[in-house]
């Protein structure tokens, strides 16, 4: 796919993204909490994630017949295609049943080797991010880049929680009690999508998060990189994390090494 062709699919990409927000928006405003589905403990899905990914996969399908999906609510659906759709139909949800903030569209779309475009659209602030392999990263049309903080003790931290306590504790408590005091401040926003997009445009300077899906970092992750940032996981490996996602560390590039000391040693439970 050239760079015209890539353009003009991301600009698509993003009207559809404005779409499926204004939809979870609408939605939002007459939320009944009974329709609220576990998936698992303390993992949360609704008709709204599920018809909004609906929406989405069926314009998306239109937009590049040649590809396949990996959606959050609907699994993965590939046979060989050239390209792939990365779908999370609304990353957040725990935030979204709750009525708090962030919850977000986010949409990336990868070949067989990298990322070509991610698109995530933040409902709560308005906020559409994105960036493809041949442009720079926005915000609302406008330019972003990675903080320059360089020293841990200034920097702010986002932490991720997965709803997987019994295996993740042992390995989210040590990185808490090593952070917290020696950096400027730590925060826990629950939309993965999002808060790497608040990295990319300098709000933060890096996060932490295991066991989670590629759906919540592949579009964000090259919105991070065309931004100045870098995306690895716990041994400072870039492969194949829009497949697993599993482990993943996001900064501004100045602190990336010093966060891969942060969890030194500390691998979370299988």
């Amino acid at each position: 796919m050239n760079e015209q062709e890539l353009n003009a699919l991301t600009e698509q990409v993003k009207k559809l993204a404005l779409e499926a927000g204004s939809f979870l928006t609408n939605e939002r405003k007459k939320f009944d909490l009974n329709k609220v589905e576990q998936k698992r403990s303390h993992d949360y899905v609704s008709y709204v994630d599920k018809e909004s990914e609906k929406m989405i996969v069926a314009q998306l399908h239109k937009l590049l017949p040649q590809a396949g999906f990996i959606a959050e609510e609907s699994g993965t659906h590939m046979n060989g295609e050239p390209y792939c759709w990365v779908v999370d139909p609304l990353d957040g949800t725990t935030n979204f049943i709750h009525n708090n903030a962030p919850f977000c569209v986010s949409i990336g779309l990868r070949n067989k080797t990298e990322m070509l475009l991610g698109v995530v659209y933040e409902c709560c602030r308005n906020e559409l991010f994105w960036a493809n392999k041949y442009s720079k990263a926005y915000l609302n049309g406008q330019e972003i880049n990675v903080s320059r903080v360089c020293e841990l003790n200034n920097a702010a931290i986002e932490l991720g929680f997965t709803y997987d306590a019994d295996r993740y504790r042992n390995f989210i408590v040590p990185i808490i009690n090593r952070l917290y005091g020696n950096v400027a401040t730590l925060r826990v926003l629950g939309s993965a999508a999002a808060e790497i997009c608040y990295v990319a445009a300098g709000r933060f300077e890096a996060r932490i998060e295991a066991l989670i899906g590629p759906w919540d970092v592949a579009a964000a992750s090259i919105i991070l990189k065309q931004a100045g940032g870098l995306v690895s996981d716990f041994c400072g490996n870039e492969s194949d994390l829009f497949y697993s996602g599993k482990e993943t560390i996001v900064s501004n590039g100045l602190l990336h090494a010093a966060m891969l000391q942060t969890i030194n040693n500390l691998k979370v439970e299988e």
